[in-house]
């Protein structure tokens, strides 16, 4: 059996933790979006970090386009 940890954390604490000059270029809803992490924030690489935040930021102008 493989037990899975995950973790649910916000868009903001990604950010902060591997880009945090980002921060003001984010919009407030796009920073509260919440995503689960497979094996948590402490693991977390750069690289998948910046993936999460610009696949983030997609999402959201898509749900925008829709409104």
């Amino acid at each position: 059996m493989i037990i899975v940890e995950v973790e649910t954390v916000k868009l903001s604490q990604i950010v902060m933790k591997c880009f945090p000059d980002m921060m003001p270029s984010l919009k407030q809803q796009e920073l509260n979006s919440l995503i689960v992490l497979r094996d948590g924030l402490r693991i977390l690489e750069p690289n998948d970090a910046m993936e999460i935040i610009q696949y983030s930021i997609c999402e959201n102008q898509d749900q925008q386009f829709l409104q």
